[in-house]
């Protein structure tokens, strides 16, 4: 075709064959190839041959690269990729050679990391299920059949589960006429524009392209058609087109010129018009087709949309008011279930584990939050992953890791969230990022003690021997006053002219009734007159008062300690006392921290033993009364076997809550313990914490994402983000609806109740001698009429009429005389006789004969 177009030129090929294996010896063909006579090297291979490039710089001969294959298509997606924040990509391609090729074409081209397979077979797609890191793109890379049905496939495998993960890039020119409706997911399309063919071809714009089009042929034919027409308008002066080489002594600047032209024509040919087939790149020697890709976004709800076309010989950039922002990093985020830290979502209905669309269990708690405000700040995408084997990470005897730490020594994941404390021997296997929770330790928890509550309480100050002393202190007491009173020269009732104003008879009730009173603040009233009996009355005033302020001081301390009370308050009383039996979980951190203090005794021990015995040293230093480590830890240990370590956290609160005498306690992480105390009334916290550690996030070795999580940490931090989320699950506000959520809140009602029933009692009592005294009032008086009836009713005789008669002429002669009675005092006569008072009048009560009823 070209001699046709100029048949003043000869075109003639020599095909040599590279194989990087035996470079040697395809240097050496390519050697005898140029040894007769040749005018230019054309180096269609995937990666520059430095072998041929050296052999042309030797020989003075012009070399042209081009590329015949998707290199073009691959360094395109490759500048779209990175413009996607991506870091690393899985490229399936059609055949092994494709593979090697595309390695060779980006290898030390990208700055992506890459995985490249041929096809998409059942073990391929397993390998990429698996592969960790997870690839942050997809790219299917080959002709439309081919792409179509690696896509189907990979939905099959469940591999396209994110928007615009999975990119699709068309070798041959059907990227215009796709079946849309095989997309599940939004996806990135890149292919040529199909009027590249037509140009190829040398035919219209408007023509149509085989459906089994030979790309790289027609690529090469318009290459050697152009170089020919390049050719024949040098200057006719350049005598020297062609030349030979001698291989055993390479030498030669006869071409020189003719190189200088030539590229120089290719240069000017490119600068003059930008829709030549080709265009020269000086800096790699070579003549690359000039194709336009079109980059295109599918979303199942809208239309095709190209966002952004450009040239090869043109800088990756997006068409005018396009912006597609960066896509978000994914991460796979490593985390263990542990209480309030990682915690199985329930459902709210059924109260089952709830699980998303892939069968994979949901997780609620501190570090979710974490992880979706890290996601939020970052701005990444993210799977929680739990370990298949441990929790968070222990090693194993052959030296590997377990939990989450061997997942992040393995690649499972890129970060561990979780209540991963901080330590040396993790430290040389990952890397740990800044604390997020500054310090948790051990605690111990244990059952408030239940307190037997009693109406009369307050009774149980005093012992029954007291209060019984109390009693016959007081009836001594009132038998007393009552005994002074009556044969004390000097009582108000045995010395009347002392006292002529009305004073208290000290009866033997008013006696009991003044002794009562007195314990009272109301006092017991007006005190005997006598001196025998007011010093009675004082000791037993001083006796009142030592005996209520001792009452009272102990009530209230009674009470108070009551409230107060813990069986025990530290580590320290715990391993001290055998009542209280207590565990751990077993295999834990808390098990494992006092397996390490009981080999620290022991090894402090046998050096102490050691030190001490050794004949060359001074033991005289040494020897002291009392023995220099405590084996406390030991004792504990032995505790804790005897007991039996159990299997989780929930068991051993179980245990704790069921032993209602508080003879039980759990010793485990502090945060734990105070976020079940906050949950649970039963339950509180002894002591202090111990073995204070910090939580921390936690990447492989060497992880960039070290610096960028401790940051976002630091912001966090700022924010006060951390507190607000640490007063979320350790909320004590939750306690105020326990039933003693606040014991100073004062005495409750159940120790003092008895008061209120005395007070009562005493209520009832007094309605019932009320009642008595009704009914005793009406019986006597009710007596009283019937004998006044009686009498009324029974005729009187003459004698007793006479009588009568008598005895009044009798009192009546006395009272006209002046006598007076024994009091001094005037009387009257009548059936009773009253006495005349200052104002008043005398009188008889006189009943009139029958029918008055009073």
């Amino acid at each position: 075709m070209a001699e046709e177009q100029h048949p003043d030129i000869r075109v003639a090929d020599s095909v040599v064959f590279l194989d990087r294996e035996h470079e040697d010896e395809s240097y050496r063909k390519l050697c005898s190839a140029v040894s007769n006579g040749v005018s230019m090297i054309v180096d269609i291979s995937w990666y520059p041959w430095e072998m041929a490039t050296q052999l042309a710089v030797d020989s003075g001969l012009p070399l042209v690269r081009t590329l015949l294959g998707s290199q073009q298509l691959l360094s395109a997606l490759d500048s779209y990729l990175e413009s996607r924040n991506a870091t690393d990509a899985a490229i399936l391609m059609e055949s092994e050679s494709d593979v090697d090729r595309t390695l060779y074409a980006l290898l030390g081209e990208s700055n992506i990391r890459v995985w490249v397979h041929a096809g998409l077979t059942r073990d391929s797609a397993r390998a990429l299920k698996t592969m960790r890191p997870e690839p942050s793109f997809y790219v299917i890379v080959g002709s439309n059949g081919f792409v179509m049905d690696t896509y189907k496939r990979a939905i099959k495998e469940k591999l396209v589960r994110r928007d615009y993960r999975w990119n699709l890039l068309f070798t041959d020119y059907s990227g215009s006429n796709l079946d849309l409706s095989q997309l599940v997911l939004p996806t990135a399309m890149l292919h040529v524009d199909p009027a590249e063919c037509c140009r190829l071809s040398s035919r219209r714009e408007d023509c149509s392209c085989p459906a089994e089009l030979q790309r790289s042929q027609y690529i090469l034919n318009a290459l050697i058609q152009y170089i020919t027409d390049v050719y024949s308008r040098l200057d006719n002066d350049l005598t020297t087109v062609t030349v030979t080489v001698d291989c055993d002594s390479i030498q030669g600047w006869e071409m020189n010129i003719t190189r200088d032209r030539l590229y120089r024509q290719f240069a000017e040919d490119t600068d003059l018009s930008n829709e030549t087939v080709f265009y020269w790149d000086g800096d790699r020697s070579g003549l690359f087709l000039r194709s336009r890709f079109i980059l295109s976004m599918y979303k199942p709800d809208e239309d095709l949309q190209t966002v952004a076309t450009w040239s090869a010989d043109e800088e990756y950039h997006l068409l005018p008011g396009i912006v597609l922002e960066p896509l978000r990093h994914f991460f796979r985020i490593g985390t263990s279930p542990a209480v309030p830290w990682t915690l199985p979502k329930l459902d709210p209905d059924t109260g089952e584990p709830m699980v998303n669309e892939d069968g994979q269990p949901l997780y609620e708690g501190y570090c979710i939050d974490l992880i979706a405000k890290l996601s939020e700040t970052m701005n990444f995408e993210y799977e929680i992953v739990t370990p298949r084997g441990g929790t968070f990470g222990m090693k194993l005897s052959n030296g590997s890791w377990d939990g989450i730490i061997g997942d992040l020594v393995r690649g499972e994941t890129d970060i561990a969230v979780a209540a991963l404390t901080m330590t040396a021997e993790r430290e040389e296997v990952i890397d740990f990022v800044a604390p997020y929770f500054e310090q948790t330790g051990i605690l111990i928890a244990i059952r408030k003690p239940i307190r037997k509550t009693s109406l009369f309480k307050f009774m149980t100050v005093l012992r029954t021997e007291v209060w019984l002393s109390i009693v016959g202190a007081l009836v001594l007491t009132g038998f007393m006053i009552w005994l002074l009173d009556k044969y004390s020269p000097y009582s108000a009732r045995n010395d009347p002219a002392s006292y002529p104003y009305p004073c208290r008879e000290f009866t033997l009730k008013e006696s009991f009734w003044f002794a009562l009173t007195s314990f009272t603040p109301q006092g017991g009233g007006e005190a005997p007159k006598a001196l025998s009996g007011r010093t009675l009355v004082a000791a037993y005033w001083l006796f009142v008062v030592l005996m209520l302020a001792t009452f009272t001081a102990n009530l209230a301390a009674f009470l108070t300690v009551e409230r107060m009370q813990t069986p025990v308050s530290s580590l320290e009383q715990l391993a001290r006392q055998s009542r209280i039996n207590y565990t751990v979980v077993e295999g834990s951190t808390v098990h494992q921290y006092f397996i390490n203090m009981k080999f620290a005794e022991d090894t402090l021990y046998r050096v102490w033993k050691e030190i001490t015995l050794n004949a060359t040293s001074d033991q005289s230093q040494y020897r002291v009364w009392d023995y220099p480590i405590r084996e406390q830890y030991g004792h504990i240990l032995l505790a804790i076997n005897a007991t039996g370590p159990v299997p989780d956290a929930k068991t051993g609160f179980d245990q704790v809550n069921d032993h209602t005498d508080a003879d039980f306690a759990f010793i485990h992480d502090s945060a734990e313990i105070k976020y079940e105390v906050t949950r649970n009334c039963n339950l509180t916290e002894v002591g202090e914490v111990f073995a204070e550690q910090p939580y921390a996030l936690a990447v492989q070795q060497g992880s960039r994402l070290q610096e960028d999580l401790s940051r976002a940490l630091l912001e966090l931090q700022k924010e006060r983000f951390l507190e607000q989320l640490a007063s979320k699950y350790w909320n004590d506000s939750m306690r105020q609806a326990c039933p003693d959520a606040d014991e100073s809140e004062g005495i409750t009602l159940e120790s003092l109740g008895g008061v209120f029933i005395a007070t009562l009692f005493g209520l009832g009592l007094a309605m019932i001698t009320l009642a008595w005294e009704v009914f005793y009032y009406k019986r006597k008086e009710r007596n009283k009429v019937q004998i006044l009836e009686a009498n009324m009713e029974k005729p009187e005789s003459k004698n007793v009429l006479e009588k009568k008669v008598d005895n009044f002429t009798k009192v009546r002669k006395r009272e006209k005389s002046g006598k007076l009675n024994k009091s001094g005092k005037n009387v009257t006569i009548g059936d009773s006789f009253k006495p005349v008072a200052e104002k008043g009048v005398s009188f008889i009560s006189v009943y009139p004969k029958g029918g008055y009823r009073p």
